[in-house]
């Protein structure tokens, strides 16, 4: 399996430096994508490139992820990354994108919204950590509490659990070769303390900020989800899609958490559908 995905472009962010890419016509209307944690740009490869006939699609690492900068002291927090997403659209000169948001993303995305003020053509939530019980599992909550331990791990050992717990986001499984290049960007030097600072800088502090401003979003919004999500079950999905006025919902039967890998299909006809819908 060759699936080369490679950020060409950087931008020097108030964290670090953050890899992006841009595909598609400049002359097209503009769509971002944000991944999740412990994910990439990567995730979004098939989705973007299906997209990019109609749309120019940037994709970009957040800072702690993927090809971006990975340091020790670096905020990584949701906070900070709604304020990279900022600073990226006005680098970019994107005044009033359409924006497809998954895991994390959605708060980053919400964050930039509704706290910053930045103005979106249109918003999808893709399987999103943005609110009521939806910030982890016992052992991510353990990883979180003791980073400084975690972080010490054996490499192989650190292999294997990285490794484990990426695959646990998959309904029906990830492809070997899929599962190497997810887990890659946190088994070498940098990447194993970074994995467990990210877990340590997530809480629901960040998501509670945004949740109390759901209601005085105005823009489009699809709430899409994977119906077998392991990681955060679909009732959110219904609870979010009620907290936005007139948002819409879509369920993929048979689809995990990592509803890009599990049904790429599905969910690009879900975006295009949406995105097109002016």
């Amino acid at each position: 399996m060759n699936d080369t995905w490679t950020l060409d472009r950087t931008f020097e962010s108030t964290t670090g430096t953050v890899r992006w890419a841009t595909l598609g016509d400049p002359a097209l209307p503009p769509v971002v994508l944000l991944h999740g944690t412990p994910w990439s740009s990567y995730t979004w490869r098939s989705v973007a490139r299906a997209l990019s006939a109609d749309h120019q699609v940037y994709v970009w690492d957040m800072p702690g992820y993927g090809a971006s900068a990975k340091y020790e002291g670096q905020d990584v927090s949701l906070g900070a990354q709604a304020r990279v997403f900022t600073e990226l659209l006005e680098h970019w000169g994107l005044e009033r994108p359409a924006v497809v948001a998954h895991d994390f993303g959605g708060t980053v995305a919400m964050r930039a919204h509704l706290l910053h003020g930045v103005p979106f053509e249109r918003l999808a939530l893709v399987n999103v950590v943005v609110a009521f019980d939806s910030w982890g599992s016992p052992t991510y909550k353990l990883m979180g509490t003791h980073p400084e331990i975690f972080a010490q791990l054996p490499p192989a050992l650190h292999r294997a659990m990285v490794r484990e717990y990426i695959s646990s986001a998959s309904a029906p499984g990830l492809h070997p070769d899929v599962l190497d290049q997810l887990a890659r960007p946190w088994l070498d030097e940098a990447g194993q303390p970074a994995f467990f600072r990210q877990i340590a800088q997530n809480d629901q502090r960040w998501t509670h900020e945004a949740e109390e401003r759901y209601g005085e979003t105005t823009v489009p919004v699809l709430v899409c989800w994977g119906s077998d999500d392991a990681w955060i079950r679909s009732d959110n999905a219904h609870q979010i899609a009620d907290r936005i006025p007139g948002a819409r919902l879509q369920l993929i039967e048979g689809a995990g958490h990592l509803v890009q890998e599990d049904a790429p299909a599905e969910l690009t006809a879900a975006l295009v559908k949406f995105l097109g819908n002016k």
